[in-house]
């Protein structure tokens, strides 16, 4: 497709999208559809095979599929013109990472003095069964980290007291955490009677940085339909350990929706100094994630989100013909903070209602 063609179909779409707006009443969780669960949470990585060999070598997760992507529908999904990328997934447990290297055109590389107090921070927390084994483990692996060392949250705090947690990083320098949680703390299900459990059991949740918890709760909560699953205030020297943040006191939201990982939002109350996420961030920078939401009507969802968040990626809900990552429409919007959020219909879904 000529440079031309593309920058009229663009054109085009935006406009197509401020006449739905026109028309379109302001529409609520309860008219869109509550989201449905979080899927595969996305991160663009440098190179697909380093780091799916080390997600498999270092944190046993398993290798699932792999799918190389190009063409005007991904072009319009993800906003980047010229794209193709090799999508790798990689699973633990019930919950998977789809890893994203895009071969044309290549992103910027990650900051090296980005800081957990960003609003450009996300991680993923994955549930260990012993916390000091798979702590030598990373160390064996010689992984970064990000943390001083595992911090054990103080008993005083009736919401996290007994959690021990862990930040590290991968081979991207994206931020990662391990968790273990006490008995009667956290999902019941990584609690389940194992004679021999695995070591690391599976993804609990995405965490994000943001500036205004109340503000992130009409995207998430309002528009989307995500219940508040369990609110904290941290504080102390083990949070400022395990954030590496000097003086770090943090307000905590869970939100969960039916089915998948959670989406954990941290607000800094202090210090206030976390920087945006870049207005010019791309899904093929490595600073990039995406949390995939299934929702049951994706124009219903779009409507929703629309005044919630900073808009849309994508020019409006695409189509896509290759199927394999689970959904048949998609659409990339962004949060009062910037993050990616693709909001997407589960390709078996669509078909069932045809």
């Amino acid at each position: 497709m000529s440079r031309i063609r593309w920058a009229l179909l663009l054109a085009a779409a935006s406009l197509s999208v401020r006449f739905l707006d026109a028309w379109a009443p302001a529409a609520r969780a309860d008219e869109a559809g509550l989201a449905r669960g979080v899927g595969c949470i996305g991160l663009t990585v440098a190179d697909v095979d380093r780091s799916s060999e080390f997600y498999t070598r270092v944190l046993e997760f398993r290798r699932d599929l792999e799918i190389e992507v190009a063409g005007e529908s991904w072009e319009r999904l993800q906003g980047v013109f010229g794209m193709r990328a090799r999508v790798v997934r990689v699973r633990l447990g019930g919950e998977c990472l789809d890893l994203t290297e895009y071969l044309a055109p290549r992103g910027r590389p990650a900051p090296l003095d980005a800081r957990s107090n960003d609003r450009s921070f996300q991680h993923v927390a994955i549930v260990v069964s012993d916390m000091d084994e798979a702590y030598r483990r990373l160390r064996v692996a010689r992984v970064e980290h990000a943390s001083t060392s595992p911090q054990r949250l103080p008993d005083w705090n009736p919401n996290a007291g007994g959690i021990r947690a862990f930040y590290f990083r991968d081979p991207d320098r994206h931020f990662l955490e391990l968790i273990w949680f006490p008995p009667g703390k956290g999902d019941p299900r990584w609690h389940a009677a194992r004679e021999r459990p695995p070591l690391f059991l599976g993804i609990d949740h995405s965490a994000i940085v943001v500036a205004d918890t109340d503000a992130s709760l009409r995207f998430w909560r309002d528009a989307l339909g995500f219940r508040i699953a369990g609110t904290s205030e941290n504080w102390g020297t083990e949070q400022e350990h395990l954030n590496n943040v000097f003086g770090a006191r943090l307000r905590i939201t869970t939100l969960r929706a039916p089915e998948g990982p959670g989406v954990e939002m941290l607000e800094y109350l202090a210090p206030r100094d976390g920087r945006p996420l870049p207005a010019d961030e791309r899904p093929n920078d490595l600073v990039h994630w995406q949390t995939p939401v299934r929702v049951r009507d994706l124009d219903a969802a779009a409507r929703a989100v629309r005044g919630a968040g900073l808009g849309w990626i994508s020019p409006g809900p695409v189509a896509v013909a290759e199927r394999q990552l689970g959904f048949s429409r998609a659409l990339l919007v962004r949060d009062p903070d910037g993050h990616v959020v693709q909001l997407g219909v589960a390709a078996t879904s669509e078909a069932s209602t045809r």
